[in-house]
This record gives structure tokens, sequence and C-alpha cells, in this order.
């Protein structure tokens, strides 16, 4: 059973950053591709970032030039550096890995002044 713990939450002025953490506890995280998504309140989930487990990137537009995604293997670990946050970055972030459908617990970012 995959665990996966997310860390780096917290509350940031706008145009602050922050960066994430999400640590997995089981050595197939070298050979799956990870995800970042969010959700805002009242909001559905949404896709943020992924990595193969190769190390290529992919952003939603929303982020893109402003969130940068990396990769750990050999901390089976995952990061989400965000930059130049806005209020509407406001969300609970969740990292996932596809290959076994797991998902972290979550980690709150605000951004407010």
């Amino acid at each position: 059973q995959v665990q996966l713990v997310e860390s780096g939450g917290g509350l940031v002025q706008p145009g602050g950053s922050l960066r994430l953490s999400c640590a997995a506890s089981a050595i197939i995280f070298k050979v799956s591709a990870m995800d970042w998504y969010r959700q805002a309140p009242g909001k559905q989930r949404e896709l943020v970032a992924s990595i193969s487990s190769g190390g290529r990137p992919d952003y939603a537009d929303s982020v893109k030039g402003r969130f940068t995604i990396s990769r750990d293997n050999a901390k089976n670990t995952v990061y989400l550096q965000l930059n130049s946050l806005k209020p509407e970055d406001a969300a609970d972030y969740y990292c996932h890995m596809p290959l076994t459908n797991t998902w972290g617990q979550g980690t709150q970012v605000t951004v407010s002044s």
C-alpha cells in the first residue's frame, strides 16, 4: 500500500512563493508519473502539473511560467514550487500517483494580504 504525504502549505501574500513536497512510501515511485491537483472551495479538483517518471513536466495553462514541478527519485519525493502566487491559487493541493491511483491527504495554500 503506497502512502503519499504532502507538506509545505501555508499562508502567503500575493506575489509570494511556497514549495510543496510529497513523499511516497514505496519504491514504485521511481517508475510512476506524479501529479499535483488542487481544489478550491466550491470548485472541482483540477490538475495543476504532472511529471513523468523520467522527469518531463507538464502544466495547466493557468500556472505555466509560475509553478515548477520536479522530482527526486532518490528521496521518493515530488515537489511543486509555487511562485508569483495569486489569490486564485488558494486551494487544497493534493499529490497523486496515477499508477496506483493513490492520493495524499492534501496541504492547504492560502494566498491573502
